[in-house]
C-alpha cells in the first residue's frame, strides 16, 4: 500500500504532461488531438473513482505522498499529497477540465495541438497548487498557471484578448512576486519551506503579501479589475476553468496557508477581512444584476462568490471553513456550466447581449432545462448543493457577529436579483433579434456533452452533498483552527 501512496499524487501531476507533450509531438489532426486529449482524462478519472477516493480517511490526515529532496541546499523538497480539501479539488480540476477539453472539441478551436496540450499544461499545474506540501512547490504550481493561460487568452481570445490578457498577468504577476518574497522569509525563519514543519509567524507584512497574492488570484474586492475583460474575452472553456478552478487556487491558499501560518495576523485583521468580503458580496452582486450580456453577469457574480467563500473562511469557526469549502466546489460547477452555456449561446447567434437574445427556451426543451436546472441551483433554493453550503456559511457568520450573518444574509437575497435576469433574459424575452435571425439549433451533441456532466454532479450533491463534505469537514475545520484560537477573547 504504501508504493501505491507514494506513486498516487505524483501520477495526477504527470500524466497531463505526458499527453501534452504527445499532443504536440504526435502529427495528428485536429480532431485526433482533441481525441488525445479527452483520452488522457479517462485514466485520472478512473484511477480517482475506483482507486482513491473510496477508501480515502476522513480524518484530515495526508495520504499518497511523496517527500524527496528536491533542492537540498536550500531546503526545498519535492513533497505532495492529498488530505480531504485536496482530493475534492482535484477531483473538481480533473472533472471540470475534461468537460472544457469536451466543449473546446465541440467548438473545433484552430491550432488544436498547441491549445490542447497548454489545457493539459494548466491541468498539472493547478493539480500541484491543490497537492504541495511544500511552499516553493506550491509557488511553481501557482505561479506555472500564468504560462498557459497567457497563451490561451492571448491567441484564443476574443477581440479584447491583448487588454484582458496584459491585465491579467501583470495583477497576477505582482501578486506572486510579492508572495515570492513573503515565502523565503517565512522559509529562512522557520529553516524549511515544508508546510508541515514552518510552524507560525507574527509578521504583519509577510501575511500581508499572501493576503494580496490569493485576493488577486480570487479575485475579491478591490483587486478584481483584471477579471472582467479576462472572462469576457477568453475562450468560454478557459473562463469556465479561470471562474471555477483557477479562482479557487486564491481560495485554497487562504485556507491551507494563511490559516494556519499566520494566526495571529488573521485574528488582528480578522475584520477587515470580513469587511472586505462583505463589500465584494454586495458589490459584485449588484454589478452582476447590471450587466448587459451573459458572460457579463457570470463575471461580476464570480466576485460575489468568491467574496462569500472568504466570509465563509475568514468566520474562523468549523462551520464557515466546511461551508466554504464546499461552496468551492457548487461555485466551480456552476460557473463552468454557466460559461459553457453562455459560450454555446454564443456561438450558435453570434451575441451574448441581453437586448439581441431571448425566446431561447421555445422549441428548445433540453436547453431550457439544462438551463433552469443550472439557474435554480445557483439561486441556492432549498433542496439544492448551494443551499447546504450558504447554509453553513451563513451559520459560521452568525456564529462570528450576528451583524456580519444579517449584512450576509441581505447580499445573498441579490444574487436571486441576478441569475432570475440572467434566465429571463436568455430564455424568456421576447425573442432578439439575434435568435431570430441565427435560428439557432438544440442543445445536443458534444455541447450538451460537455456540460451535462456538470449539471449531473450539481444534482447528485443537492441529493447526497455528504459525498464532499465528509471530506472536507476534518481538513477544513483544522486549517482554521490555530487562526480561531487566536482570535478566541
Amino acid at each position: 500500500m504504501g508504493d501505491v501512496y507514494t506513486v498516487g499524487t505524483v501520477s495526477l501531476i504527470v500524466l497531463p504532461l505526458i499527453a501534452a507533450v504527445l499532443c504536440v509531438v504526435l502529427p495528428l489532426r485536429r480532431e485526433g488531438t482533441a481525441i488525445l486529449a479527452l483520452a488522457s482524462q479517462v485514466l485520472p478519472i478512473f484511477w480517482l473513482a475506483r482507486t482513491i477516493v473510496p477508501d480515502f480517511p476522513r480524518d484530515g490526515s495526508f495520504k499518497f505522498e511523496t517527500n524527496r529532496a528536491w533542492l537540498e541546499d536550500l531546503g526545498i523538497r519535492f513533497h505532495v499529497g492529498m488530505d480531504g480539501l485536496s482530493l475534492v479539488m482535484v477531483c473538481l480540476t480533473v472533472g471540470v477540465m475534461t468537460c472544457a477539453i469536451g466543449y473546446a472539441a465541440w467548438e473545433g478551436r484552430f491550432r488544436g495541438r498547441g491549445y490542447y496540450a497548454l489545457l493539459l499544461l494548466l491541468e498539472a499545474a493547478l493539480i500541484l497548487v491543490f497537492t504541495s506540501r511544500d511552499l516553493i512547490l506550491f509557488y511553481v504550481g501557482f505561479e506555472a498557471m500564468l504560462i498557459p493561460l497567457y497563451f490561451l487568452m492571448g491567441i484564443w481570445g476574443g477581440a479584447e484578448r491583448r487588454r484582458a490578457t496584459v491585465k491579467f498577468v501583470v495583477y497576477t504577476f505582482i501578486g506572486t512576486l510579492l508572495m515570492l518574497v513573503g515565502m523565503i522569509v517565512v522559509g529562512l525563519d522557520a529553516g524549511t519551506f515544508d508546510l508541515a514543519e514552518i510552524g507560525t509567524s507574527d509578521s504583519r507584512w509577510v501575511f500581508g503579501v499572501f493576503v494580496l497574492a490569493f485576493a488577486i488570484k480570487a479575485p475579491l474586492w478591490p483587486f478584481h479589475g483584471w477579471l472582467p475583460d479576462a472572462y469576457r474575452s477568453a475562450p468560454p472553456e478557459v473562463a469556465a476553468i479561470l471562474s471555477g478552478i483557477a479562482s479557487k487556487a486564491g481560495a485554497y491558499g487562504f485556507l491551507r496557508i494563511v490559516l494556519p501560518t499566520f494566526p495571529e495576523p488573521v485574528a488582528d485583521f480578522q475584520w477587515c477581512l470580513v469587511g472586505a468580503a462583505l463589500v465584494g458580496l454586495v458589490y459584485g452582486s449588484l454589478l452582476a444584476f447590471r450587466q448587459p450580456d451573459a458572460r457579463g453577469v457570470i463575471a461580476y457574480s464570480s466576485i460575489a462568490q468568491m467574496s462569500l467563500i472568504s466570509l465563509g473562511i475568514f468566520a474562523l469557526n468549523d462551520r464557515g471553513a466546511t461551508g466554504a469549502s464546499f461552496q468551492m466546489v457548487n461555485h466551480a460547477l456552476l460557473s463552468a456550466a454557466l460559461f459553457l452555456l453562455a459560450g454555446w449561446v454564443m456561438h450558435t447567434t453570434g451575441q451574448d447581449a441581453f437586448d439581441r437574445l431571448g425566446g431561447m427556451a421555445r422549441g428548445r426543451p433540453i436547453l431550457a432545462t439544462v438551463a433552469i436546472v443550472i439557474g435554480v441551483a445557483a439561486l441556492a433554493v432549498p433542496g439544492s448543493s448551494t443551499f447546504a453550503s450558504e447554509f453553513l456559511i451563513l451559520l459560521g457568520a452568525f456564529e462570528s457577529k450576528a451583524i456580519v450573518g444579517v449584512i450576509a444574509s441581505v447580499a445573498i437575497v441579490l444574487a436571486a436579483m441576478y441569475m432570475l435576469r440572467w434566465i429571463s433574459a436568455v430564455l424568456h424575452d421576447r425573442e432578439g433579434v439575434a435568435v431570430g435571425d441565427a435560428n439557432p439549433p438544440e442543445l445536443s451533441s458534444g455541447a450538451l456533452a460537455a456540460i451535462l456532466p456538470l449539471v449531473l454532479a450539481v444534482l447528485a450533491l443537492s441529493f447526497y452533498p455528504f459525498a464532499v463534505t465528509d471530506h472536507l469537514d476534518a481538513s477544513s475545520s483544522g486549517l482554521a483552527v490555530p487562526a480561531a484560537e487566536a482570535a478566541a477573547p
